[in-house]
């Protein structure tokens, strides 16, 4: 089967970018209190409904699969980039990482107490996201939660040509929560909480978080 070609791209762009991405960003979370906010009420959700494994999906170098272990949940961590997963490995040689696809996770079904999605559905085109939220659904097991994050717009498309001091090209969609909460409905996720913080300094746009689970016994 032929890869389509956003994956290839976006694998490119951050297997370039991957030290430097991990040493710019190994300090972020300190400096986030609502990005720990967030990260912390998904651990404590977990926790509350018998603390199954975590999955960081989309996990890059680790560090948000880092911190959900700090908080005391069974999290490993899976990415499309073989260059993230290598500086994971070497940063939290004590934690799991593997390489994988969002659209077709090796992950049994119902397998998950939770998942976290981290900015990590920005590079998929938005007609792709339902394949991607199945997936979800699938891996989760019943009452399961789910934690998102991503920049928020209309389906706004934009092309990515430097970052992190390097030339590169990729592409990233800004989403609507909305949108996304009713793309999470159709698959059995429901959205019960969701925050929406002004752009930071270096951010051009509004961020959005999701807390949602899965329905079911």
């Amino acid at each position: 089967m032929t890869e389509p070609s956003y994956l290839n791209t976006t694998r490119i762009a951050y297997d370039t970018v991957a030290a430097d991405y991990a040493e710019l960003l190994r300090d972020n979370l300190a400096e986030s209190p609502l990005d720990r906010a967030m990260l912390g009420a998904f651990a404590d959700r977990v926790k509350a409904d018998g603390n199954g494994e975590v999955g960081d999906l989309g996990c890059g170098p680790g560090r948000v699969t880092e911190h959900l272990h700090s908080l005391g949940l069974n999290a490993f961590g899976v990415d499309l980039s073989p260059g993230m997963i290598a500086v994971a490995r070497s940063m939290y040689p004590d934690l799991r990482f593997d390489e994988g696809l969002l659209t077709a996770l090796d992950i049994k079904d119902a397998a998950l107490g939770g998942v976290v999605a981290w900015y990590s559905i920005i590079h998929t085109p938005p007609e792709l996201l339902p394949k991607i939220f199945a997936e979800f659904a699938r891996v989760l097991a019943p009452g399961g939660q789910l934690l998102m994050a991503f920049q928020v717009g209309e389906n706004e498309r934009r092309h990515i040509q430097q970052a992190y001091g390097h030339e590169l090209s990729a592409y990233a969609y800004r989403l609507s929560p909305d949108h996304i909460t009713d793309l999470l409905s159709k698959v059995g996720i429901v959205v019960d909480a969701r925050l929406v913080r002004e752009p930071g300094e270096l951010e051009k746009t509004p961020q959005a978080y999701l807390l949602a689970r899965k329905t079911g016994e």
